[in-house]
This record gives C-alpha cells, structure tokens and sequence, in this order.
C-alpha cells in the first residue's frame, strides 16, 4: 500500500480539501522556489491543485503530475488544457522518471499518507538534478488543523474506536514536529529548512463542513461511513452542536497550518 487515502469521488474530494489545497499550493511555490523555463514534478496531484497553479506562478517548461489513485488521475486529465503538463499514475516511492531529470520536485499534502514516506522523499531528490529543490507540505493534524481536531475529537468522547483513530490520524508519517526536516537530512538533502504554512478554512454552514465526511471521504470520512445507524445519529448530532457552539448555524472559519519542508540536492 502506498496510499492510505481513500477517496471515492473527485467532487467529494474537492468540498473535503481541495478546495483547500488551492489556497495552499500558491504558498507551497512561494516556499520551494519556481523559475522560467523549469521542469517540475507534483508527486501526488491529487485533482490538480499545484499542478494547475505551477504554470500560473512561472513560465515552466514541462510539469509531470502523478498520483497514485486513478479516481485524481482521471480528474486532473480531465481538468488539463496545458500540452506542458502530463498526468499518470505512479508510485511516489517508485516514481517512473530518470535520475536527475527535474529541476525541482514537490509534493502537496501527500507525504503523510504515504507510508513509506522516507522511501518517497528519497525518490524525489533522486529523480532532481544536483543543485535543484524538493519540496513538500502536510497538514499538521495535531496542533494546526482545529477544524478537523473538533470532529475527531468529539466523537473520540463517544466512541473508542474514535479514539483509536485519533491517535493514527494526529500522528501521521511526517506531522512531528521536525520529523519532515529529519527525513529530508538522512535522504541526503542539503540546506534544509522547515517552516509553516497557513490558511483559513471558511465553511458556510455545518452542511458545507460535514457532507463531504458524512458520504465517506478521506480518513474521518472512512470512520463515519463504517459507523452502526444510532452511533452515526449521536455522533452526527454532536459534531454540529460542536461547531454551531451555542450559536445558529451559519460561517464559521478555522485556520489551518501546514509544515513545509525544502531541501537542495547536492553536487555530484
């Protein structure tokens, strides 16, 4: 296994987190680096957010995008209208491309659901050039994503199960403090910096925050789907007291962090 995502439909996805990573991708390029005329690999594009916007941020001259579900790879074809981008399916840890054929690889929220996660970092600076940049981000699940700490932990108080899968979900490959920057020193890279990324999650409603969990998308998705009909009801129910918070239901916005990580592959 090399994903532990599980995704069911690109639309589910997008209301889940994509819609999310679009914000997140523009900050991504601004922390790697991108110039004119660069070869760029998305190792894990999911439906296409930093695939999309790496055109957008400099004048590049070739973009390979893999994923390793098929459902993102034919969405993002699907959503291609650049002859400089190519799409496919791949392994992150066993990525389809010469030695040293990109001038930078990155990975957008990808890396901690992978579970060899070294392995893939490892890929991604040996199919770099010396001298170019890998770079990656993944959601702080404990400390920087409180809009999704507020389900799981809400139904960790009603379920154990809950409980068990809050300890998994907030430590995921790479979601340690300064575990990404260990990974990137022992695979090799120079230079190493660590930083955070931050965004604002902006629901318009608990219908707008819960559907896309509710029908089963992404890790809390998965957990809610396999749930017996009254627990699914009591925990559906104290999910939306949680966040409607005494208040009518409407906006409600949540900041987001993620850890960034870059690293430079050295000179032969």
């Amino acid at each position: 296994m090399t994903s532990s995502f599980n995704v069911h439909s690109a639309a589910g996805y997008e209301q889940l987190m994509g819609r999310w990573s679009q914000q997140l991708a523009p900050l991504l390029i601004d922390f790697a680096g991108l110039a004119d005329g660069e070869r760029v690999l998305d190792v894990g594009c999911g439906t296409g957010s930093l695939t999309f916007a790496l055109p957008q941020a400099a004048n590049v001259s070739e973009i390979a995008a893999i994923d390793y579900s098929p459902v993102f790879v034919a969405e993002a074809t699907r959503r291609n209208a650049d002859p400089r981008i190519t799409i496919q399916q791949a392994d992150a840890c066993a990525l389809p491309f010469p030695d040293g054929y990109f001038d930078r690889a990155l990975s957008l929220l990808v890396l901690h659901f992978v579970p060899e996660a070294g392995k893939a970092v490892c890929e991604m600076r040996r199919v770099v050039r010396p001298g170019g940049v890998v770079a990656a981000a993944v959601w702080d699940h404990l400390g920087g994503m409180p809009g999704m700490r507020m389900m799981v932990d809400t139904a960790a108080m009603l379920d154990e199960n809950a409980r068990q899968l809050r300890s998994r979900y907030c430590f995921q490959p790479m979601m340690r403090p300064g575990e990404m920057k260990q990974s990137f020193i022992e695979n090799g890279l120079l230079e190493v910096e660590q930083s955070s990324l931050v965004i604002r999650m902006d629901y318009r409603s608990f219908d707008d925050y819960w559907e896309p969990i509710a029908a089963g998308e992404g890790p809390l998705g998965k957990y809610v789907a396999a749930l017996a009909p009254a627990q699914r009801t009591e925990i559906d129910a104290a999910v939306r007291d949680a966040y409607e918070a005494g208040q009518p239901d409407g906006p409600r916005s949540f900041a987001a962090v993620a850890w960034a990580c870059r690293g430079v592959v050295p000179s032969a």
